[in-house]
């Protein structure tokens, strides 16, 4: 028997478990660059080398990621969180004004962001109201070193800076 939870408890629940921000980003065959916001981003698997995202169901920008085949996870760091917001809308044209370049494979590379992950789509599937998207890892790097964007109890931070050490 499974119960039924409701999903406002749910979200108030896990939302006490932090999660890292990325974009996810996407050149369909329109030309136009693709983008949607997640911190539903995992490692699975390390030979062969596969990366996981959720994307909702009722997504208008998975669609269009889906349709190219290819994706960049860029991981947005503390200090992006206009960048997240404006690739997070709904506006058609929310790469305009952003900064970014493309990867080997094609997918926009955001200009800040700490790290990327470039692949293709190895499989999707159905996991309730969200898809499980599998990719294969073709290509990585760091940006450069810092920390994070976090989402927490539904709000962006950042890490705490280290304790001074004492010697």
């Amino acid at each position: 028997m499974t119960l039924a939870i409701e999903p406002a408890t749910f979200r108030r629940i896990l939302g006490h478990y932090p999660t890292g921000v990325c974009a996810i980003t996407a050149m369909p065959p329109d030309g136009r660059p693709a983008a949607m916001i997640v911190g539903s981003f995992t490692s699975v698997s390390l030979d062969p080398a596969l990366v996981a995202f959720f994307p909702d169901k009722a997504s208008s920008s998975w669609p269009r990621i889906a349709e190219a085949g290819r994706f960049c996870v860029n991981v947005l760091g503390d200090d992006q969180e206009a960048l997240c917001r404006t690739l997070a809308s709904k506006d058609p044209d929310k790469f305009a004004g952003i900064a970014h370049r493309p990867s080997a494979l094609g997918s926009p590379l955001l200009d800040g962001a700490i790290a990327w992950i470039d692949c293709t789509i190895y499989a999707v599937h159905d996991a309730g109201d969200h898809h499980l998207v599998l990719g294969s890892v073709h290509a990585l790097d760091v940006h450069h070193p810092g920390a994070p964007l976090l989402f927490h109890r539904g709000t962006y931070g950042k890490l705490a800076p280290p304790p001074c050490s004492r010697t």
